[in-house]
């Protein structure tokens, strides 16, 4: 037990209620989390504030419904948790975050004051350095010591995590700071400025010109497009240089999936692949070129390369270019207004013998031959129910399951911002409680979240969240009895799968038991009951039983 006592019901104001006012000024309205002892602090603060507390059942889950608030409002989340095993759990949302630049607050307790620095006096929780736990996965770290520190240093971290780019924060306070009285005024005010990067106007000039004297140019756009809400600025520039543009899985929606210069989103296929490494001049926006933007890193550009970047360790990381540090909002604006210089001097540029429009549409229809010679029509019936039954204003969170993998190339969100998933860091168990975060944001639209029956397993115990709540999430679970996608990679690697099959539960009961209405489906019946299910009020599970296959890979043979 701690050797200090939780504050009595008749304290005056805490370290706790400085926590809650400091978020407060700084324009929260909801926090999510779970407490623990060292925290009760903050806890009890929270009753005599006016923020919304959300609850959840593990401190991970905690992490990915704040990750999806934040990605959803594109503002910060605050997280709250409690000390030691509370703190760690959080670690692979946090990691989640970190990958897909989503701003979560997370604020930790710490064992008294006295336990910190490294000395083990045997506090409940005591780590020699718990915050050097964090340093490898957030963009910050902050320690607040007294009373009179924890306003800045919340709104120190606040402005970092909203600073472009967006990220993940830790902050920690001693369990005696939270909890000891203070004689201070409320925090009623906090100014911070989130720093924005705007590009270096020479860069902007030699990029503009590139691109505007460019006979192939083509735009890869990534999640940094939908962070920074540039798809205006995205679409009007793809038209004035007539580019093609892909998406990455991260920047699903950045770009209208049925434009005549839409690529979509098939990184995964060597038809595109090639297509991009033809491009005389390839402008990448808001992508580090990573694993799978590259079709595991079997892109060889053969002209030049553009890259904007806001997180400065990703510029360049993987291919030669030139380089433009900056939010992918103000780099693109910038670009158009000097491709429409460049226009106006030079004239229109040389004409291709191939129309743009008419090179789409060539490269789409190979991708389409390609996945007509592998036998994978229940796969693409399936993910069509699902976007059939989806309604257009709809959020979707996916889980890492197999048809997660589909819909990263295959599917069309039919918005920007409106599509989510673990692609980032790649962990288990984000879909539902992501899900929840969303529906939190905005409960008036339904909510959708995508898991396998393994990943599902993570998050069972936030359906008493989603029916607490009373959330509008519709949880599909695709159950084929095992982690799939790892069945396909040791069986294609090995001849065999080992460790992949898993006894599970009867999903549709034990979603009833929450009192949560469930419905078992077919493949042929599935848009019909995933549509009820979306249309009814409050949480609901539907359930298809179907062993579902990836399309064949295009990057072995390189």
């Amino acid at each position: 037990m701690s050797t200090t006592p939780p504050a009595p019901t008749h304290a005056p104001r805490n370290g706790g209620d400085l926590v809650v006012e400091s978020l407060t000024a700084l324009g929260a309205t909801t926090v999510f989390g779970l407490p623990g002892q060292h925290a009760l602090g903050v806890f009890d603060a929270l009753r005599r504030s006016a923020l919304r507390y959300v609850g959840l059942r593990v401190e991970n889950n905690a992490g990915f419904a704040a990750d999806g608030y934040a990605r959803a409002t594109h503002g910060v989340a605050p997280l709250l948790v409690s000390t030691g095993p509370g703190a760690l759990m959080t670690l692979a949302a946090l990691q989640e975050a970190a990958a897909a630049s989503a701003a979560v607050l997370a604020l930790g307790s710490q064992v008294p004051l006295a336990g910190l620095g490294g000395g083990r006096h045997g506090y409940l929780h005591e780590l020699t350095d718990q915050s050097a736990s964090f340093r490898g996965v957030v963009k910050s770290v902050h320690t607040a010591r007294t009373a009179s520190q924890i306003p800045s240093a919340v709104a120190a971290a606040w402005e970092s995590a909203l600073s472009t780019p967006h990220g993940p924060v830790w902050l920690e306070i001693p369990q005696d700071v939270l909890l000891a009285p203070v004689d201070v005024p409320p925090v009623t005010e906090l100014d911070v400025s989130p720093r924005e990067l705007a590009p270096r106007p020479e860069l902007v000039a030699v990029a503009a010109e590139r691109l505007a004297r460019a006979e192939r140019p083509v735009i890869l756009a990534g999640g940094g497009v939908v962070r920074a809400g540039a798809e205006a600025e995205l679409l009007a520039l793809a038209e004035q240089l007539r580019a093609p543009v892909a998406t990455t899985f991260g920047g699903k929606g950045a770009f209208p999936w049925e434009h005549p210069l839409s690529l979509q989103s098939w990184l995964e296929d060597r038809h595109t692949t090639s297509f991009l490494e033809d491009a005389d001049t390839l402008l990448v926006v808001g992508s580090g070129l990573g694993e799978l933007t590259s079709n595991y890193h079997t892109f060889r550009p053969r002209g030049r390369v553009v890259q904007i970047e806001a997180d400065l360790g990703k510029l360049e990381a993987n291919h030669a270019a030139l380089g433009l540090h900056a939010d992918a909002r103000l780099a693109l604006s910038a670009l158009v207004r000097e491709v429409a210089r460049y226009e106006e001097e030079d004239g229109p540029g040389a004409v291709p013998e191939v129309s743009p429009e008419a090179a789409v549409s060539g490269l789409l229809a190979r991708v389409r031959d390609r996945l007509a010679g592998q036998d994978l029509d229940l796969e693409q019936r399936v993910l069509a129910a699902v976007r059939d039954a989806l309604p257009d204003d709809a959020v979707s969170c996916w889980d890492m399951t197999i048809l997660a993998y589909w819909a990263w190339s295959a599917f069309d969100p039919r918005r920007s911002n409106a599509l989510h998933s673990a692609q980032g860091a790649g962990g288990l168990g984000y879909g539902f409680p992501a899900a929840l975060g969303v529906a939190v944001a905005d409960p008036e639209r339904p909510v959708l979240a995508v898991s396998g029956d393994g990943g599902a397993m993570y998050s069972i115990a936030e359906l008493a969240t989603a029916r607490q709540y009373d959330l509008p999430v519709t949880w599909l679970i695709v159950d084929d009895g095992g982690y799939g996608i790892l069945r396909e990679y040791m069986t294609d690697a090995f001849g065999r799968a080992t460790a992949t099959e898993l006894a599970r539960p009867d999903f549709v009961a034990l979603a009833e038991s929450f009192g949560i209405p469930a419905v078992r489906t077919s493949p042929e019946q599935l848009r019909t009951d995933l549509a009820a299910a979306l249309a009814a009020p409050g949480p609901s599970v539907v359930v298809l039983p179907a062993r579902l296959r990836m399309f064949a890979p295009t990057h072995l043979a390189d």
